[in-house]
């Protein structure tokens, strides 16, 4: 009797700490990804507002002023699929082109000698993001 009962109890403990690190990866995710989405949609809007240090470090990569009004508006369309948007296939998309979006821009700022940390940065937090939001916790 006792063996079932200390079994039981056992379960009872994993199914608890189970669940409490559910909550602490919930709050990993959002913390992450918030700060991911908030970033991405301040820099949508310097982009599409033509902000100068901005446009200045576009140029200097060597890319037309033009993508910058495409890149902001994807940018915060981005942003805001991932705090409001449920449809994983939008998700998907929107980790898709951030992943892509910060290649690109860890590249093209390697290769004009600039610095590319923060944007390594930001990829490593889309990707632990990503990650979070795969394993179906949310």
């Amino acid at each position: 009797m006792t063996d079932t009962k200390s079994a039981m109890e056992f379960h009872s403990g994993d199914a608890s700490k189970r669940a409490r690190w559910i909550k602490i990866a919930r709050v990993i995710y959002w913390i992450i990804t918030g700060f991911v989405a908030v970033t991405m949609i301040i820099a949508g809007i310097s982009y599409i507002v033509g902000f100068k240090p901005t446009v200045e470090a576009f140029v200097k990569v060597g890319f037309p002023i033009y993508a910058m009004k495409i890149l902001g508006v994807f940018k915060i369309l981005g942003g805001f699929t991932f705090l409001f948007v449920k449809n994983r296939t939008l998700r998907e998309w929107a980790y898709a082109g951030y992943t892509f979006n910060l290649i690109g821009a860890i590249a093209a700022h390697a290769f004009t000698d600039q610095g590319y940390l923060p944007a390594a940065i930001v990829l490593v937090m889309v990707l632990i993001s990503y990650r979070q939001w795969k394993t179906g916790w949310l």
